[in-house]
């Protein structure tokens, strides 16, 4: 019967390319991210993103929430966002996963989060949304990111996903709660209060975060 074995066949290469991102770290699963992120990367360059800080600097850890390096180097106190984004990711695709008979592969799920991820970091600095941040947001200086800050934020997200799947959820959501609790309380804004502001800003917590002393 020519027509169930191309159903054999069929399924059992489905079977093949899904098991291909059992892992984590297997091959396939870390060309598809690293490929997702290079295409990442050239579009925020069309879009006209700069690759590095325009003060032709690149550091690892830059702290100054209100300043024009914010958002244009290796890491800064956005990048703590972003590992949430990964604990957010990992729970969402795991319950997406549930769904499925047989689930999804861990692979997947990671190629699947850095789409997301990507996806967002496109997004933000399209104009739309770099003009909505200066509107809404204590941002007032922002005018998109670097390159190299997006794929890093890309990476911050990427180490969330991997801590939440190997460590305990009491530890992943503690860890949440640590870095909510100690950005909002040192630069009075967080992942909470980013999204608060940008689908639903409000004078009050403006002010109070403008109010913050420079740091």
């Amino acid at each position: 019967m020519p027509e169930a074995d191309g159903i054999v066949k069929r399924v059992a290469a489905r079977s093949r390319f899904l098991s291909s991102f059992g892992t984590l770290g297997s091959t396939r699963t870390v060309a598809a991210v690293g490929a997702v992120m290079a295409l990442a990367g050239l579009i925020l360059l069309f879009l006209g993103r700069t690759p590095i800080c325009r003060c032709g600097e690149v550091a690892l850890w830059h702290g100054q929430v209100n300043s024009s390096g914010n958002s244009q180097h290796v890491s800064d106190w956005y990048t703590f966002s972003h590992v949430i984004h990964g604990f957010l990711f990992y729970g969402l695709l795991w319950l997406v996963g549930r769904w499925r008979t047989g689930g999804i592969p861990l692979g997947l799920r990671l190629v699947a989060a850095v789409i997301l991820e990507a996806s967002w970091e496109v997004l933000e600095n399209t104009d739309m949304v770099i003009n909505r941040y200066r509107e809404a947001t204590i941002a007032l200086d922002y005018y998109g990111d670097s390159v190299l800050n997006s794929l890093s934020d890309i990476g911050a997200m990427v180490l969330g996903f991997v801590l939440a799947a190997r460590l305990p959820i009491w530890v992943i959501v503690v860890a949440a709660v640590v870095m909510e609790v100690v950005a909002g309380y040192l630069i009075r804004d967080n992942l909470t209060l980013n999204v608060l502001m940008l689908l639903y800003p409000l004078d009050a917590v403006r002010q109070w975060q403008l109010a913050a002393p420079p740091g």
